[in-house]
């Protein structure tokens, strides 16, 4: 049974923390549905001040919505459009402080007001991105976009 690990540490020690989770949810774990599903639980959980954790898939056309934790979020995202379609067709993470101000950006959900999306990327191909949206502006920083970038490299292995 998996247990939360107590965050009592430097921020930096704390995504350690978040990371060793994430491999040992995944270990050994085929199903990509799985590792998805807890992979959103774990940071949704981990990362304060969120309001929506999860991924959507590349289905070699746009992003369809995949396992999450928030409410519920649009279904399909055409590439190129919003900061999700952005950062897949760019295959480069974006960080938006303010996605109000994010030109096309798509609001599945009213509250939020900054946005991280990673792509997911194995061996060369779009797998999808992961997707963490906050209430707060300016939430994200450069810490916690390469720990994202970390983690979602790590997911990308096993789906």
């Amino acid at each position: 049974m998996f247990q939360a690990m107590p965050y009592d540490g430097t921020r930096s020690e704390r995504f350690e923390a978040v990371l060793s989770q994430l491999g040992a949810l995944m270990q050994d774990e085929p199903s990509a549905i799985a590792n998805l599903a807890n992979a959103s639980a774990l940071l949704k959980h981990s990362l304060p001040d969120t309001n929506w954790a999860g991924f959507y898939l590349f289905d070699g056309k746009e992003l369809v919505l995949g396992p999450f934790q928030g409410l519920p979020a649009c279904i399909r995202i055409p590439l190129n459009r919003g900061v999700c379609g952005t950062a897949a067709a760019e295959r480069r993470t974006l960080v938006v402080d303010d996605v109000h101000a994010f030109p096309g950006h798509i609001a599945c959900d009213a509250a939020s007001n900054s946005e991280i999306v990673v792509p997911l990327i194995k061996e060369g191909r779009l797998l999808g991105v992961l997707d963490i949206d906050s209430p707060l502006k300016h939430r994200f920083d450069d810490e916690e976009r390469r720990f994202l970038e970390r983690f979602a490299a790590m997911v990308s292995e096993v789906i």
